[in-house]
């Protein structure tokens, strides 16, 4: 976090004056002792260790984007237009917050798909077309996005039951 802290420093200050850059060695010491204080330094609000793992994740799903692109795109072209909406429940077996939220937003890019609402348990996607809503095509995204946070899924709700 300290590293993050000084490249905004010197990004956004743009002076490297020896009394600027004693300020914000200052104000960047109470950030990080406010933070420790507080105990809000997990790898949820300081996740840069997993940044490797993250950027991975979003060349995955950017590929994925693609793919269902072309997926929603064919439907919607065809003269017939075989579009069928969809609601299904996609169980999820994340603990951290981050890595439920990564995973309901990556549902969300992925066009043709919307998270629609977070239970428990599981989310409610709507799909426009209903091969697009098989939980098991989402098992790999889920494990992905936890793997991305630095989380690790061995099993959804669905298989620990």
């Amino acid at each position: 976090m300290i590293i993050a802290l000084v490249a905004t420093w010197l990004t956004l200050s743009g002076y490297f004056t020896p009394m600027l850059l004693t300020l914000g060695a200052i104000s960047i010491a109470l950030v990080i002792g406010a933070c420790l204080r507080m105990n809000i330094l997990d790898r949820e609000t300081a996740p840069y260790l997993s940044m490797p793992k993250t950027l991975i994740y979003f060349v995955w799903l950017f590929k994925e984007i693609i793919k269902a692109n072309v997926q929603v795109v064919r439907a919607v072209l065809k003269p017939d237009m075989l579009v069928s909406p969809t609601l299904t429940k996609i169980p999820y077996s994340q603990e951290i917050d981050l890595s439920k939220v990564m995973f309901a937003n990556s549902i969300t890019l992925t066009p043709g798909t919307v998270s629609v609402l977070m239970e428990e348990d599981h989310i409610l996607v709507h799909a426009l077309l209903s091969e697009m809503s098989d939980p098991e095509d989402f098992r790999e995204m889920g494990a992905r996005a936890s793997n991305a946070v630095g989380e690790k899924v061995t099993q959804t709700a669905e298989d620990k039951s």
